[in-house]
Order: C-alpha cells, then structure tokens, then sequence
C-alpha cells in the first residue's frame, strides 16, 4: 500500500508542476505573440510611410517640372512683348530672346578693377615694434610703485 501512495503522491506533484509550468510558459508565448503582433503592424504603418512620401515627392516633382514649363512660358511672352514693344537695345538690356541667356549674361560693362582687400593688421613701422594682436600693443608701460612710500 504505501507504493500506491508513493505513486498517487508522485503523480499529484507532477500534475501540479506541469500546470505550474504550463501557465509560465503559456503567458510567454501569449505575449510573444502578442509582440509580434505590434511589430507586424508596425512595419505595415511603416511601408505605408513609406509609400506614401515616394507619392508626396513623385506629385511634387510632377508640380515643379509643370511649374518650370509656365515659368519659361511667361518669360517667352515677356520676351516676345519686349522684343515688340520696346527698342531693339532696351529689349536686349531687359529679356535676352534665349530662355537661357538671362543665366549666362555678360556683365563685362561693369568696372571689372580688382578691389584692394582690406588687411586684419595694422602695418609696423619698426620690424621690433609689437603688433595689433600683441598682448602689449600699445600699452604703456609702468613702474610698480614701491609699496613702502607714502599716498
């Protein structure tokens, strides 16, 4: 009789630790799948991003290449309008007729001198003498009074 009870008492602790192990090991897989879950999700959300900023910069480009063909448009009609309203110099002086030449003028009327840079120091007379950013440039010197005598 006391195998019986041995077996009975060995079956009843390994029921209670396999429950005990089963509800450790249930909750983890539970929130493993849960996590996976919220990654799948999370990189969904992140290819619909995605997408939708190549849509954003795909319509911009659109938007900008139709923007750039009224832009030359208008300067066309300017041009064309210059060229008929305007003298033949005042026209060339305001709307070049190529599309291109306003960015490629040459500007070869204006006074092309070169400039004298000015210089960050201010020039010694004497090679000895202390420059500008010396710490003792133009800083008289003077005698310690001797600390002895009267005020």
């Amino acid at each position: 009789m006391s195998i019986w009870l041995i077996a009975i008492g060995c079956l009843a602790i390994g029921l209670v630790a396999g429950i005990a192990l089963s509800s450790l090991f249930g909750s983890n897989s539970s929130r493993i799948k849960e996590l996976e879950g919220r990654v799948k999700s999370a990189m969904e959300f992140h290819e619909e991003y995605q997408d939708s900023v190549s849509d954003h910069f795909e319509v911009t480009s659109k938007l900008i290449d139709q923007m750039t063909k009224k832009y030359k448009e208008v300067y066309e009609h300017l041009a064309i309008g210059a060229q008929d309203l305007c003298s033949t110099e005042v026209a060339k002086k305001l709307l070049p007729t190529e599309s291109d030449a306003v960015f490629e003028q040459d500007h070869s009327d204006k006074d092309t001198t070169p400039l004298n840079v000015p210089k960050d120091y201010v020039a010694k007379s004497d090679p000895d003498q202390a420059g500008a950013l010396s710490e003792s440039f133009s800083l008289k010197k003077t005698k310690a009074k001797n600390k002895n005598s009267n005020y």
